[in-house]
C-alpha cells in the first residue's frame, strides 16, 4: 500500500474518534441542561406552630455577687509574726485565733502596770482606814483613790494590748489565701488573709428608674453565672436602694441567695431575673426559629397555595427568651406555623416538604417554664 492511502486512512481514524469525544461532550451537556431544567425537590422542613403562653412578669438586669461579711483581716499593733494558726482557704469561727505577733515586751509592761495597780490599791486601802481616824486630809484621800483608778486603767489598757497581739477572724467564713510569712514584720494595717462569708450570699444589681414599680422586696430572683451556665440559683429580693443615681438614673437593688455549697463566689457576674406574682399572655416560638439580622429579627412562616407548602419571610420584633422560647411581640399570630430551625438554607418563596415526625409541633410546648436566659 502507497504512502498516501495509509495518510487518509490515518486521518480519517483520527476524524472518527475526535467526533466520538466531541458527540460524547454534547450528550453530557444535554443530560447537564435536562436536569437543571427540572425543579429542586422540596427542601425538608421541621415545622412549628406559634403558641400562646401565659408568662410570670418579669425584668431582667446585670449583677455581681458579693459576701454578706467580707473583709480583708488586718493587724491594728505592728509586730513580727509569732505563729500562723491558720492555713489558706480554711473555714474557720468568730474568735478563731489567725495569727499571733511577738508579744514579749508588751507582756513584760503588763506586769508592771499590774504591780503598780496592786501598790495604788494598797496605798487606798491605808488611807481608807487612816480618813475614818482623820490621820490624812481628804486630798490625800481622793489622790490616792485617783492613783488606784488610773494604775488599773493602765493595766486594762495593757491588756487590751497584749490582746491585739494576737489577730481573730471576725464572723464565721472562709479565709482566702494567705498575704504573710512566719518571722515578717508587719506594720499597723497589713493585709493577713481575706476571710468572706459565703452562706447566704447577696447579689447587688441596678435597674432603670422607670422600672422602679416593677421589684419589691421579698420578689423572687433567679441568678445565672458563667462558672455553672446550666443552673439557676434563686432567692428574693432584699433590699431596694433609697435613692437613684443622678448620674445613669438606676436603682441599686440588692437580693439574697442561699449557698450552703460555697460554690458561688463574691465577685462573680451574674445575670439576675426578677418575678412577680402578674402574668401576662405572650406568643411564643422556638429560639431556632428566629434569625437574628443586623435589619430586623424574621421567621419564615410556611404557606399552602395550590396544593404546594411554600416558605415566606416574615419580619417580627422580639421580646423575652426564657427556657430556649422567644417571645414574638409583633408579627405573626398564634397558630402561625413556622420553620423550626434550617433558616440560612431557605429562600423566600421556596417549595418545601414538612417531616411528618411530629417533632416541631411538640418543641412550641415546651416553654412554660420562668427561668430567663438573654440572648
Amino acid at each position: 500500500m502507497s504512502r498516501a492511502p495509509r495518510l487518509l486512512i490515518g486521518i480519517v481514524l483520527v476524524v472518527l474518534v475526535l467526533g466520538g469525544l466531541f458527540g460524547l461532550r454534547y450528550l453530557q451537556l444535554q443530560r447537564q441542561q435536562a436536569m437543571m431544567s427540572q425543579a429542586p425537590p422540596p427542601a425538608q422542613v421541621d415545622a412549628v406552630t406559634a403558641a400562646e403562653q401565659r408568662w410570670p412578669a418579669s425584668l431582667a438586669a446585670i449583677g455581681g455577687l458579693r459576701a454578706v461579711n467580707g473583709v480583708r483581716v488586718a493587724n491594728e499593733i505592728a509586730g513580727v509574726v509569732d505563729a500562723i494558726e491558720f492555713e489558706s482557704g480554711q473555714r474557720v469561727e468568730a474568735g478563731d485565733p489567725l495569727v499571733h505577733l511577738d508579744d514579749e515586751t508588751d507582756r513584760a509592761a503588763l506586769e508592771t502596770r499590774q504591780a503598780e495597780a496592786r501598790l495604788a490599791s494598797q496605798q487606798f486601802e491605808r488611807f481608807s482606814d487612816l480618813i475614818g481616824q482623820d490621820a490624812v486630809s481628804r486630798a490625800q484621800f481622793d489622790e490616792a483613790r485617783a492613783n488606784r483608778e488610773a494604775a488599773e486603767a493602765r493595766v486594762h489598757e495593757q491588756e487590751a494590748i497584749v490582746a491585739k497581739k494576737t489577730v481573730r477572724a471576725p464572723f464565721d467564713g472562709v479565709l482566702g489565701l494567705r498575704q504573710v510569712d512566719l518571722g515578717q514584720f508587719i506594720p499597723v494595717g497589713t493585709p493577713i488573709v481575706e476571710i468572706n462569708q459565703l452562706d447566704p450570699i447577696q447579689v447587688d444589681f441596678t435597674i432603670g428608674e422607670r422600672d422602679l414599680p416593677l421589684v419589691r422586696v421579698g420578689d423572687p430572683v433567679e441568678v445565672r453565672v458563667a462558672a455553672y451556665a446550666d443552673e439557676v440559683f434563686s432567692g428574693e429580693v432584699l433590699a431596694i436602694e433609697s435613692s437613684v443615681r443622678a448620674a445613669t438614673r438606676t436603682v441599686e437593688v440588692r437580693a439574697r441567695l442561699d449557698n450552703p455549697d460555697g460554690r458561688l463566689r463574691p465577685g462573680m457576674f451574674a445575670n439576675v431575673t426578677t418575678f412577680r406574682q402578674e402574668v401576662r399572655d405572650v406568643v411564643t416560638v422556638p429560639r431556632t426559629a428566629i434569625s437574628y439580622n443586623t435589619y430586623g429579627d424574621f421567621v419564615f412562616a410556611l404557606r399552602e397555595q395550590d396544593g404546594a407548602t411554600t416558605v415566606e419571610r416574615v419580619q417580627v420584633t422580639t421580646g423575652e427568651v426564657r427556657d430556649g422560647q422567644v417571645e414574638i411581640v409583633d408579627g405573626i399570630e398564634p397558630g402561625t406555623r413556622v420553620v423550626a430551625a434550617g433558616l440560612l438554607r431557605l429562600r423566600p418563596g421556596q417549595p418545601v416538604k414538612v417531616k411528618e415526625d411530629g417533632d416541631g409541633e411538640s418543641a412550641s410546648a415546651s416553654g412554660a417554664g420562668v427561668s430567663t436566659e438573654s440572648r
